[in-house]
């Protein structure tokens, strides 16, 4: 059913679309700025003009996860980098299961034990949930159907990713100086079983020598 009105401009449209996104506390998603815009207005086509206008200046328009943000442009970051004492500081078994999470899901808590070597606590698994980096997946068409779990846009919004697809690899990570050169731990390569669930989650190759033995 065609609008009773012609949409607005797309001049107009992207100012609508700046707005919202300057406002957002949040990355916004397609289907929110479908909903707020009035009827007949094409917020992809929006988004694409203003991610132009803003293209080259001190704030762009990303792409995390689903949604669409503004934020500081990539090569200007070290104007805005301040020392603060981290207050959440992540454990060592919290950083390997949220990497395992990343890199394999979705993934079962059973799966990340196999991976880790070791038992995972509820309470590594509940502190990277309550941090909305984690969240549940579909559950597993398998006996007991265990959970699963996959990361969040939460987490790609806080590392600057647009999807899980964006991680990076083992070369990368080497070159960052996070891994050094020895042979892959055994058993990391290996992909996990998947049933078909979260079709919209994309497993990423992990890199072989991620985590150390405890």
């Amino acid at each position: 059913m065609s609008p009773d009105f012609p949409p607005p401009p797309m001049d107009q449209q992207e100012r609508m679309v700046e707005a919202i996104l300057f406002a957002a506390t949040a990355p916004v998603t397609m289907r929110d700025l479908i909903a707020r815009m009035p009827q007949g207005c094409d917020p992809a086509e929006a988004v694409a003009a203003l991610r132009r206008t803003y293209q080259g200046r001190g704030v762009v328009v990303e792409r995390l996860g689903d949604g669409y943000a503004f934020r500081t442009a990539p090569d200007l970051s070290f104007l805005l980098q301040t020392e603060t004492v981290d207050t959440r500081r992540l454990s060592r078994a919290a950083i390997e299961t949220l990497a395992i999470i990343a890199y394999h899901q979705p993934v079962t808590r059973a799966e990340i034990e196999e991976i880790r070597g070791v038992a995972v606590s509820r309470g590594t698994l509940d502190q990277l949930i309550e941090m909305e980096w984690v969240r549940m997946g579909r559950r597993r068409m398998s006996p007991g159907r265990p959970a699963t779990f996959v990361v969040t846009d939460g987490f790609l919004d806080h590392f600057g990713l647009e999807s899980s697809r964006d991680l990076p690899g083992l070369s990368e990570l080497r070159a960052a100086g996070l891994l050094d050169s020895r042979p892959p731990a055994e058993g990391l390569s290996m992909p996990l079983a998947r049933d078909g669930g979260d079709d919209d989650i994309d497993p990423v190759d992990p890199p072989e020598d991620l985590f150390e033995d405890e």
